[in-house]
């Protein structure tokens, strides 16, 4: 094992990856039962929820196994949030108009996605982003990354909320222009118990941090759970649920689902290109953000070569996620948890893959593990990736507004492809501006130029919002 996965090399433990993996797996486990929820939401169009979540445990475990065996690398792949959200609200509402874009049309788009995204790969486009965006932006978008997992976990625990006073009503599932001082983020109640587990995992994960205590992380997650099991907060009735069996019944699972005769519905190309536009961003910036944490880009050529080569693992998941009827399946963010606990090798992420295929006989317990625990979890998360942030030169404006700008769009849009836009879009700007009038001069890679186009035909065609 030590051989295959080349341990002492990268300075790693068969035991020190397996607790990163175990850590991962705890900080990915609730899209086992958000995912499902977010894909049946709407009634009229009902994928099953049972079959969304084999969907999401074989593709998260067989596509995570796959990254840790043949790329060695440290990064989990599931079912992606944002991208599922987009899936349900945007396809699956639109059942009801006059131009049904049914689910199986949705999986359709998905999986053509994941065929773009192994050529772009094959023909080492993909790649070509590493030595295309500046350094600054890469630390500016691990960062970011940060901050995004950060707000994920306070959102989930109930310590972050919105409060919403607007002058009109605001109608659900749509975006809406507030002024300023109609909505204001609040601290959540203290009386909630969400928010009160929240707390006491942070205190718990941060003291054994201090005090530098192994699986610090992975501790804290299990330490919440047993306060929530004395708080009589868990539900001890997802043990008897039909809903999750304890013997995974694969005749219900949604495979190949798809509807090639409405291959050119209006509305699918542009379905396609907002997955293929999102995904390409969200994957990059995850597995660098991932690999710079895990000390992998501490020799460039090596560290790019493994990210080239995940990034054809992560296309074959999602076509493979699309088979077995799920949406986007990609590279986690929450893969930073198990890189925080020391992995370094594939052996991190095949033990989070072996966990999920075992989620699927031991969905009830799964189910036990309350939200607030592995929201503590991101949030700590969030703190080692900012350090990032003293590699970017923020006297330099040419860098600073860039990077500030992807660093602050990716957790207040709640969307990781809009932070990294908005930096590529305004470095050009501005580099492109101080060759041309200042005295120091700035290197634009020519890839940089195209990204630069594609970005701006994408919000002018395809819309901000989503």
């Amino acid at each position: 094992m030590d051989r295959f996965f080349k341990l002492k090399q990268n300075g790693s433990t068969v035991r020190t990856e397996i607790m990163a993996g175990l850590t991962t797996f705890m900080a990915m486990a609730y899209i086992l039962t958000v995912n499902p929820n977010t894909l049946t939401a709407f009634g009229q169009i009902d994928m099953g929820w049972y079959s969304v979540f084999l969907a999401t445990a074989l593709s998260a475990g067989i596509f995570t196994i796959a990254m840790g065996l043949f790329i060695n690398f440290p990064v989990a792949l599931a079912p992606g949030m944002g991208l599922n959200a987009y899936f349900a609200s945007v396809i699956l509402s639109s059942a009801t108009t006059d131009h049904p874009f049914t689910w199986e049309m949705g999986l359709t788009a998905v999986f053509i996605s994941g065929l773009i995204f192994i050529l772009l790969t094959l023909t080492k486009v993909r790649q070509m982003l590493l030595d295309a965006v500046p350094d600054s932006l890469k630390h500016a978008i691990t960062v970011g990354i940060g901050l995004f997992i950060t707000i994920i976990g306070l959102k989930n625990s109930g310590l972050m909320t919105v409060g919403v006073e607007a002058g009109s009503d605001i109608a659900a599932h749509t975006f809406t222009d507030v002024l300023s001082f109609e909505t204001v983020i609040h601290l959540g109640s203290l009386e909630n118990t969400d928010v009160q587990l929240a707390l006491i995992g942070l205190l718990l994960i941060g003291i054994l941090m201090v005090l530098q205590v192994r699986g610090a992380i992975l501790l804290g997650i299990l330490g919440t759970t047993i306060v929530a099991l004395l708080m009589g907060v868990v539900d001890f009735g997802t043990l008897s649920d039909p809903q999750t069996p304890w013997v995974p019944d694969f005749t219900q699972i949604n495979f190949a689902r798809f509807d090639w005769d409405g291959i050119l519905h209006t509305g699918i190309i542009s379905a396609i290109a907002t997955f293929t536009f999102v995904e390409l961003f969200d994957t990059f910036g995850t597995l660098v953000g991932t690999a710079s944490r895990a000390g992998i880009m501490k020799n460039p050529e090596e560290g790019k070569k493994r990210v080239g080569k995940a990034m054809l693992v992560d296309a074959a998941a999602v076509t493979g996620g699309a088979l077995l009827g799920t949406s986007t399946t990609t590279a986690y963010v929450e893969s930073a948890a198990g890189v925080a606990e020391g992995g370094r090798t594939g052996l991190t992420a095949v033990t989070t893959g072996v966990c999920f295929l075992a989620a699927l006989f031991l969905a009830p317990i799964a189910a036990l593990i309350p939200g607030s625990a592995t929201a503590a979890a991101l949030i700590i998360v969030g703190v080692l990736m900012v350090q990032s942030i003293k590699e970017i030169d923020f006297t330099d404006m040419v860098v600073a507004i860039p990077a500030f700008l992807t660093v602050t769009m990716m957790p207040f849009t709640y969307n990781i492809a809009n932070g990294i836009s908005f930096g590529i879009v305004f470095y050009v700007v501005l580099a492109c501006a101080a060759n041309l009038l200042g005295k120091k001069k700035y290197s634009i890679h020519w890839l940089m130029w195209v990204l630069f186009v594609l970005i701006i035909l994408r919000y002018i065609f395809l819309g901000s919002q989503g």
